[in-house]
């Protein structure tokens, strides 16, 4: 069997993509091909914020904050993941936003892969890396 295998760099590789790294929009091949999971890399400056909220999810999502502090927002509450690893998981029907409090990098994986799903893109002040 031979092993596929892809080395890359997130910084790099997530300007390719709005930050997506992983997921069913990669090219059929490629390793990082799935239709299982989805993972973004995304560096956000200082007060960026998704200006719509995402409703009627059909996926589970786990956002993990690396650096920064980062404020999740949900219809019923706010989370602040504000130390290097706090976690926050939401399933299907989880409308949300968020707000960068703090230039922010976060690890997003969604399951599963949903073709033909893609939020409105990013105003220019934004930007994913």
């Amino acid at each position: 069997m031979t092993e596929r295998v892809y080395v890359g760099n997130a910084n790099a590789d997530a300007l390719l993509d709005r930050g997506w790294l992983l997921g069913h929009f990669q090219p059929s091949g490629d390793p990082r091909h799935s239709d299982e999971v989805e993972i973004k890399w995304g560096v956000h400056p200082k007060g960026e914020e998704r200006a719509e909220w995402v409703t009627g999810e059909s996926r589970t999502a786990m956002i993990v904050l690396i650096s920064g502090r980062f404020r999740m927002e949900l219809r019923d509450r706010s989370v602040v993941l504000e130390k290097q690893g706090d976690y926050l998981v939401w399933g299907h029907g989880v409308d949300h936003s968020w707000v960068a409090e703090e230039e922010s990098v976060v690890l997003t994986v969604r399951w599963p892969s949903v073709p033909g799903y893609q939020a409105p893109a990013a105003p220019d002040r934004c930007r994913t890396l």
